[in-house]
């Protein structure tokens, strides 16, 4: 039997968060920035003082003392000097020539093409040298553990941490990709019984979208051998957080859900969660509460009971929710919903779906074979041995996020590991899409469970990596776009999700965000958002993230501001990263075109050194 007791205290204390950051945001607006000169500059920070409005107190609104008012810190990312100070000028002269060669279309397009034709002339040994002095050295930082600690020391020392990503991916043909992606999809059961189980097209495997690579920029992919190949990527993941705490007090490592089992599982469980989210969606409209956002639905049970008496299901809904009804405050919300399913003995029972007519929970699948629950069971044992380590070598863990039809179960699974390592601090940080539809729902529910449980919500914010890919596979089999329909209301979700983080930060000290971007308003936003809410930089609370090679006139003015900032650092040999670095050009392709401004600071920083006799300049560190 499993139930779930509302608790009326927890729900006073989410009453008063809300009311507190309503006051807040109300105290946020009213500030202002003073337009007084800057007090001091230094390195490209700026120090500057500021006003706000009278009669505030508290967090949000603490009222200032005259000249005794805290310095506000704001960063000037035109300073070239600064920004490139940890580059000689042979590694600026690369940065212009990969970017512009990354602007052109037809090698972008042949880039495949021309790299094989290259390591034929030139052969392998003679191909990875010129990759490292090009295109591998830009993006990529080295070969293995050892190679990369110059660098990650380097960095370190002007200010910039490090995401480890071993970014090894297999270079299979797409016949291969989509038979194995077919193979490892479907269950023993629908491979017998075709057509009989209920399942929505979303959560199934399509032939022609299981090569998985199509589509996507800068993220690895996984396909499914077999079991032994998911411990190979594990033991993998492993040595790449011993490096990460090998290599700083401080780092991150990057895992993919995807690599630790086989992804049926994480189809099967995507597919119930929604169901169970929608269900209770439904149940809202029905007492009047749709169009509401996701925590503030509430649904009372009384009305609950009569509802699906009067549908002819026969069961004790008020009971799924209760041991003893006077214990009871008669409401849930969507968190409260979503425990159901917490409290299960096999993994196979995740796996059931509300069935209204008959009043009671069944599988999502007619049957589950018993080598099916346990590669169910392997998987989430392959997650906690990795959060372990992370929490043994004092290395935060970030859990990519990956398709829409696998990132429910791989958010659940995630919070889970949250639940039990987060308790004393942020070990594993969940990542956030911000151009779904559904971002704003998926961080306020876990900000609010982390707040009623007492953990440490960890998140990383990307605006998103699989958005063709989505959007085509969405319009082909017939579902909605889970998509924001445009850039400008992607930004939107984006700023929004952050501003509710930060002011839960500003709020309770045990949330924390990694701001991946590098889109330079995204950054001044949230420093702008940061001096309003008095979060301090030292306090290791709101980190900024960006790609190894790219965007360093954001990265390093940060890093020598104080502020928490890291690069995502793939590795891996040359030639096994070769299809990393392949789509890695797909994506600057794009990016460059729109990224003038880096190359004119990269120029400007060339010309100034030329003219001051500094072109041989060599950091020190």
């Amino acid at each position: 039997m499993f139930y779930v007791k509302t608790v009326p205290a927890l729900k006073r204390a989410s009453a008063d968060i809300h009311f507190k950051r309503l006051v807040l945001n109300r105290a946020v607006r009213c500030t202002v920035t003073s337009s007084s000169p800057a007090q001091t500059e230094h390195d490209g920070v700026r120090s500057r003082g500021g006003s706000e409005c009278p009669g505030l107190s508290g967090r949000g609104g603490r009222r200032r003392e005259g000249a005794a008012a805290a310095n506000e810190i704001s960063v000037d990312f035109e300073q070239t000097r600064e920004a490139y100070k940890s580059k000689d000028s042979l590694e600026l002269l690369r940065s212009l020539v990969v970017f512009k060669l990354c602007s052109y279309d037809f090698l972008v397009d042949k880039n495949k093409e021309i790299m094989d034709l290259a390591k034929k002339i030139l052969g392998q040994k003679s191909f990875d040298q010129f990759m490292k002095m090009t295109f591998y050295g830009q993006f990529v930082a080295g070969e293995d553990h050892n190679d990369i600690k110059p660098l990650i020391q380097k960095n370190h020392s002007f200010g910039v941490g490090s995401v480890l990503d071993y970014s090894v991916e297999e270079d299979i043909s797409q016949e291969e990709a989509e038979r194995k992606e077919m193979d490892s999809c479907v269950s023993a059961a629908e491979k017998e019984n075709i057509g009989k189980d209920h399942r929505e097209r979303k959560y199934q495997v399509h032939k022609q979208f299981s090569d998985r690579r199509g589509g996507v920029t800068g993220a690895r992919t996984y396909f499914y051998a077999d079991e032994a190949k998911c411990d190979q990527h594990m033991e993998t993941f492993i040595k790449c957080i011993k490096a990460s705490g090998g290599s700083s007090m401080d780092g991150f490592s990057a895992i993919k859900m995807t690599a630790l089992g086989r992804p049926q599982f994480l189809l099967q469980f995507s597919e119930v969660l929604v169901k169970w989210r929608r269900f209770f969606t439904f149940l809202a409209s029905q007492q009047g509460k749709d169009g509401l956002e996701a925590l503030e639905q509430r649904l009372e049970l009384t009305q609950l009971q009569e509802f699906m008496t009067k549908l002819g299901a026969n069961g004790d809904f008020y009971g799924w929710f209760t041991g003893r009804k006077e214990d009871s405050t008669g409401c849930i919300d969507m968190l409260d919903w979503n425990s159901l399913i917490d409290d299960r003995t096999k993994i196979s029972d995740l796996l059931v779906v509300p069935n209204v007519e008959l009043g009671k929970l069944e599988p999502l699948l007619g049957k589950f074979t018993v080598e099916e629950e346990q590669q169910m069971k392997w998987m989430l044992q392959r997650v906690d041995v990795l959060a372990k380590h992370a929490l043994e070598s004092g290395v935060r863990l970030m859990v990519d996020a990956e398709q829409t039809y696998f990132q429910p179960a791989i958010s659940r699974l995630t919070l889970e590991m949250q639940r039990t390592y987060n308790r004393e601090k942020p070990v594993i940080f969940n990542t956030y899409q911000c151009y779904l539809k559904e971002a704003y729902d998926n961080v306020t529910m876990d900000v609010e469970l982390s707040r009623r449980e007492g953990w440490h919500f960890a998140a990383k914010l990307v605006r998103g990596a699989y958005m063709y890919q989505e959007r085509e596979r969405a319009k082909e089999i017939g579902y909605e776009d889970p998509i924001n329909p445009d850039y400008e209301s992607t930004n939107r979700m984006y700023h929004r999700c952050l501003d509710y983080v930060l002011d839960e930060i500003a709020l309770n000290r045990k949330a924390n965000v990694m701001v991946a971007s590098h889109n330079e308003d995204t950054v001044k936003h949230t420093l702008t958002r940061m001096n309003e809410l008095r979060l301090i930089p030292t306090e290791n609370k709101v980190y900024f993230g960006q790609l190894l090679g790219m965007c360093d006139q954001i990265s390093f003015p940060l890093g020598q501001a104080g502020f928490p900032v890291y690069k995502y650092v793939p590795y891996g040999p040359v030639n096994e990263v070769m299809p990393y670095l392949s789509r890695r050009a797909q994506e600057n392709r794009g990016f460059m075109k729109g990224a003038q401004k880096e190359r004119e600071l990269l120029w400007k920083e060339l010309k100034r050194r030329l003219a001051s006799g500094e072109l041989l300049y060599k950091p020190v560190y």
